[in-house]
C-alpha cells in the first residue's frame, strides 16, 4: 500500500512539473511572438499657397534739427502710403509701429561733439494682408520708395526687409493627411508581411508625428516664409505586430 502511493504520489508529481513546463514553454513562445513587429513610416505631403502676408516697412529720417527729422519721417510715411495705394494694397490693412527717437548726442558711449546729424527718427508701417499675391507683386516694386527719396533700413540693421508670407489653413488639411499618411504607413507595412512570409497583426504603437511647413523649392538658403508656396508634409510612424 505504501508502495502504491509512493508511485501515485511520484506520477502526480511529474504529470504537475510536465504541465507547468508546457505552460511556462507556451507563454515563452507567445511571448516571443508577441515581440515580432515592424516599424513603416508613411508620409503625406500638400503643395499649399500662402494666405496671409505681413509687410514691414521701415523707413528712417536724420538731421541736426528734431523738427526736420520730424517732418521727413512724416513726409516717408506719407510717401509709403502713397506707394501702397497705387498698387491696390488696403491701407487699413497696414498701421504704424515702433517710432523710435535717438539722439546721438545723449549716447553715453558716443562723441559728445556731434560730427554729422544729430537726431535718427524711423518708423514702421507694418502691412498685413489676406492679399499675398498682390503683396508680393508691389514688393517687386519697392524701388519706387528708393526713388521717392524714402530711406528704407532694416530693424537695428538686422531682420528681413522684405514680406513674410504665412499659411494659415493647417487645421483644415490635418485629418485628410493623418489618414493618408496613416493608409501609406499600413500599405508599407503589409508589403513587408508579405516578403517576411507573415501575417500582419493589429497596431502596436502609433506616433501621428509632427505637421511641418517646408519650402516647395527646397534648395540652400531658401527660406519657407519667403515663398509664396509651400510644401506642408506630416510623417506617421507606426508598429504593426507580426503574426505566424
Amino acid at each position: 500500500m505504501t508502495l502504491d502511493r509512493t508511485i501515485v504520489g511520484a506520477v502526480v508529481i511529474g504529470l504537475g512539473l510536465a504541465a507547468s513546463g508546457w505552460f511556462v514553454g507556451h507563454g515563452f513562445l507567445r511571448g516571443r511572438a508577441a515581440d515580432r513587429y515592424v516599424t513603416v513610416k508613411g508620409v503625406a505631403e500638400r503643395e499649399v499657397r500662402a494666405n496671409l502676408a505681413l509687410w514691414p516697412l521701415r523707413f528712417v529720417a536724420t538731421s541736426d534739427d528734431l523738427s526736420r527729422a520730424q517732418a521727413e519721417i512724416a513726409r516717408s510715411a506719407g510717401q509709403v502710403y502713397a506707394f501702397l495705394q497705387r498698387h491696390n494694397i488696403d491701407t487699413a490693412q497696414a498701421e504704424l509701429q515702433e517710432l523710435e527717437v535717438t539722439d546721438v548726442m545723449a549716447n553715453p558711449f558716443g562723441e559728445r561733439t556731434a560730427t554729422g546729424n544729430r537726431y535718427i527718427i524711423s518708423q514702421t508701417i507694418m502691412v498685413r494682408s489676406d492679399q499675398p499675391d498682390a503683396v508680393f507683386a508691389t514688393s517687386q516694386r519697392v524701388g519706387e520708395l528708393v526713388n521717392a527719396g524714402v530711406v528704407l533700413t532694416a530693424r537695428m540693421g538686422y531682420g528681413p526687409t522684405g514680406p513674410t508670407f504665412l499659411f494659415t489653413g493647417l487645421t483644415d488639411l490635418k485629418p485628410e493627411m493623418i489618414a493618408e499618411a496613416t493608409a501609406n504607413a499600413r500599405a508599407a507595412a503589409e508589403q513587408f508581411a508579405i516578403d517576411s512570409r507573415s501575417r500582419l497583426g493589429g497596431i502596436r504603437q502609433a506616433n501621428q508625428g509632427v505637421f511641418v511647413i517646408l519650402p516647395r523649392d527646397q534648395a540652400q538658403g531658401i527660406q519657407e516664409e519667403q515663398q509664396l508656396f509651400k510644401t506642408v508634409r506630416v510623417v506617421s510612424t507606426i508598429e504593426y505586430v507580426l503574426d505566424g
